[in-house]
């Protein structure tokens, strides 16, 4: 039988079509069914159009009494309204396969944008020819962390044609570097000279990255902080933005103004020597706490045997104690 007409429905058709005037009661005797299962099928059969009412004048029939449809002529039909029930859930399901498509399409294409707000830069030739791109097409602003320590001679000169066009614009240009710069006669001199065209230079003890960040719309940062060798990564993510901004504004309203000389505390101690001492603390080593202040092991070695000297201390654990005894840590 057409599928869609349970067990109970098709024998109740086929022995109705045999004989037509058996009631409920007659049906689910012959069948072996209860009357509710004669009634469910005779509700389906009905739904179905496989059964109509009997004619008011039909002779031998009771009043509202169901009548069997003939087979050629039902069963046409019925496969013709599945056939339609069909189309129309074809057609639903290609209306839902579209909407499904169009948000994984949506999907796909939010994806691209995020994955596109963030580019890897392999290789320092790479890395400097994009940050000479990017340099180029500074419209206002010019957001610089430059932790390291001094840079050669050569390096800061190699600099300057830029630098001076950018300042020349009108663009406002901010940099940071670290308090060890300061006694570097080459960066000083470049510091003095960048201040003199109207960029803005601070120092601080200590740098979390290098960083570069171009009219608040794009930034460049290393892949590794510890390891600028391994390449760069260039954001666009507002939200990344927005948080490199404030880190740098963070950074920037704690630092020293270049050419101002560095306060010590109450306690005589430098924001280097601080640095230092919280370096140590945190176990850094000699020669990792002299990169991250930008000075050599040497001189790291030489700041930390002042401070133990000022401490009377005879030992870095020692040293270490007496610091947080006198409230230096």
């Amino acid at each position: 039988m057409t599928r869609g007409i349970d067990d109970a429905a098709q024998a109740v058709y086929r022995l109705m079509l045999t004989d037509h005037q058996l009631d409920v009661e007659g049906l689910a005797g012959k069948l072996g069914l209860t009357e509710g299962q004669v009634r469910a099928a005779l509700d389906q059969l009905a739904g179905l159009r496989l059964l109509r009412p009997c004619e008011d004048d039909a002779p031998g029939e009771p009043s509202g009494a169901l009548r069997p449809v003939d087979p050629r002529v039902g069963l046409p039909a019925l496969l013709r309204y599945y056939e339609s029930v069909q189309q129309r859930a074809q057609l639903e399901f290609e209306r839902r396969q579209a909407e499904i498509s169009g948000m994984l399409a949506q999907f796909r294409d939010e994806s691209a944008r995020e994955d596109s707000q963030l580019e890897r830069l392999l290789g320092m030739a790479t890395v400097q020819a994009r940050m000479e791109e990017l340099v180029g097409s500074v419209r206002d602003e010019l957001l610089t962390f430059s932790p390291g320590g001094a840079q050669s001679a050569a390096s800061l000169q190699a600099s300057r044609p830029d630098n001076e066009a950018l300042l020349a614009r009108g663009v406002t240009m901010r940099t940071v570097y670290l308090d060890s710069v300061r006694k570097d006669r080459a960066t000083v001199q470049h510091a003095e000279w960048l201040t003199g065209l109207g960029c803005e230079v601070r120092t601080v003890p200590a740098l979390p990255l290098r960083m570069l960040v171009i009219d608040r719309g794009v930034a460049l940062v290393p892949i590794d902080p510890a390891n600028t060798l391994k390449g760069a990564v260039q954001i666009s993510s507002p939200g990344v933005l927005a948080a490199l901004v404030s880190l740098f504004e963070q950074t920037w309203s704690d630092a020293t103004p270049f050419g101002a000389p560095r306060e010590r505390d109450e306690e005589g101690l430098t924001r280097q020597e601080q640095e230092l001492l919280r370096l140590l603390g945190q176990g850094y080593t000699d020669e990792a706490a002299g990169k991250h202040l930008g000075v050599s092991l040497r001189t790291t070695r030489r700041m930390m045997a002042d401070l133990m000297d000022r401490l009377g201390a005879r030992s870095r654990f020692e040293a270490g104690l007496l610091a947080g005894r006198r409230g230096w840590l």
